[in-house]
C-alpha cells in the first residue's frame, strides 16, 4: 500500500483482462462509472477518474507466462487525500495474494 497517489501514475498489474474487469466493479465502491472499451470515466466525489489499459505481452519467468495489464490512473479535482483514500479501497480490492 502506497501513502501517496500522484494525480496520473501508470501501474502494470499481473493479471487478464478479464479478470480486471471482473474486480473493477467492486474496486470502484460507490463511486458512479461506465466503460467505453478499454477506458473507464468515474465521478469520485466533486472530482473525476480517467481509467484506461493496455494488454502487455506476459511476463516469462522460467516456464511461467505471468499476464500484464498496464492501467493509467488520471485523477481531477481531487486532493491528495482523496485520491489516498479512493485508491486504498482500490488497492485493497484489486490486491491479490496466495500463501
Amino acid at each position: 500500500m502506497q501513502s501517496f497517489y500522484a494525480p496520473q501514475f501508470e501501474r502494470e498489474m499481473g493479471c487478464t483482462e478479464a479478470e480486471w474487469l471482473g474486480w473493477l466493479s467492486n474496486a470502484m465502491g460507490d463511486n458512479p462509472w461506465t466503460r467505453n472499451g478499454r477506458e473507464v470515466s468515474a465521478q469520485i466525489g466533486d472530482g473525476d477518474l480517467a481509467l484506461s489499459w493496455s494488454v502487455g505481452e506476459p511476463r516469462q519467468i522460467g516456464l511461467a507466462r505471468l499476464p500484464r495489464l498496464l492501467v493509467n490512473f488520471r485523477f481531477d479535482g481531487l486532493d491528495d487525500a482523496q485520491r489516498y483514500t479512493f485508491m486504498r479501497r482500490f488497492d485493497l480490492y484489486m490486491q491479490r495474494g496466495g500463501g
